[in-house]
């Protein structure tokens, strides 16, 4: 069987005489989540409307699993389920109720639809509250059935136009830990957003776009040794407070160390020089230290260093 996946080619969209998209060409495959990233306005939501056929390009075309989104419609759309825009769920109904409409639409035979229902609703954490009427829910729990709606007939694609914006701090970390969990049922997912942290925290791959034109898709380790023009930069935990001048002092002096900042008594950010084998090297040295390290990981700010760059570029 073949892996998921989406394929845009040329894709082009306006409105008058105004370019959303131009000539968009992206090929995504596999099980693992992508982030469609761009600040707001740079073409984001008009491609994943492209995808879903709910508006029709300028010129160019795009494939789900292969099958031709313009052409061939029903097909296409079978095993993708799609989320633009937040729609709202009648309040008098459950999510029960609520679903059991989706999966009619989605063509779920009947005697499916309980063990669908009752799986997704477990999927989005909803469980308990299945027979509730949803015009008692926040906007983090009406987001969260409208997951399980995209999810109800068990798609292989997932295409989210970015499911966490409008909800507060919680409600957004809700969401972001339930599209982390749908990575293990090996689907591949789509995900729209301009916020930084969110891809970093969520995807595999970053795809960058910006005033209707990609600027590139990879990984997320390989966009930051591409573009950091062999800079780097790591978040090191620590297990107990380092002193803020000695300590300051002795991660200064680590080779290949630019630049120290405390985020706070356990944690500092160091930028360093010299690539992959510069990283190796400050690594070991750390470790040398006996400063109590518990973890490093690769900075958010390097992906918001890249993503600035581009950005700006395109100006």
């Amino acid at each position: 069987m073949a892996p998921p996946s989406i394929e845009t080619q040329g894709l082009t969209k306006r409105f008058g005489r105004f370019t959303a998209l131009q000539d968009l060409s992206l090929k995504i495959e596999g099980t693992k989540c992508v982030g469609f990233l761009g600040p707001n306005g740079a073409g984001k939501t008009t491609t994943l409307k492209l995808l879903a056929d709910m508006i029709f390009p300028t010129r160019g075309a795009c494939w789900i699993n292969g099958i031709s989104v313009q052409e061939h419609r029903r097909g296409a759309l079978t095993d993708a389920g799609v989320l633009i825009e937040s729609p709202e769920i009648y309040p008098s109904l459950t999510p029960n109720e609520a679903l059991e409409m989706v999966a009619d639409l989605r063509g779920v035979p009947p005697a499916d639809r309980r063990d669908r229902i009752r799986t997704v609703l477990g999927e989005v954490k909803m469980d308990d509250w299945a027979n509730q009427k949803v015009g008692r829910f926040s906007k983090g729990m009406k987001q969260r059935i409208n997951i399980a709606a995209a999810l109800v007939h068990d798609p292989d694609v997932l295409i989210l136009d970015e499911p966490s914006t409008g909800l507060d701090p919680r409600g957004m970390a809700e969401v972001r830990a339930i599209v982390r969990d749908l990575k293990k049922s090996r689907r591949l997912i789509f995900m729209s957003s301009h916020i930084l942290s969110e891809v970093v925290d969520v995807c595999d791959e970053v795809a960058l776009i910006d005033k209707g034109k990609l600027l590139f898709h990879d990984t997320l380790d390989n966009v930051t040794r591409r573009f950091a023009e062999g800079h780097g930069s790591v978040d090191v935990t620590l297990a107990r407070p380092l002193d803020g001048g000695d300590g300051r002092a002795k991660l200064a002096a680590l080779p290949g160390v630019s630049d120290v900042t405390d985020l706070d008594p356990k944690r500092w950010r160091l930028k360093f020089t010299g690539g992959v084998d510069g990283q190796e090297r400050l690594l070991e040295a750390l470790v040398a230290l006996r400063i109590g390290v518990v973890s490093v990981a690769e900075s958010e700010s390097a992906l918001e260093e890249v993503y600035l760059s581009q950005i700006s570029r395109g100006d």
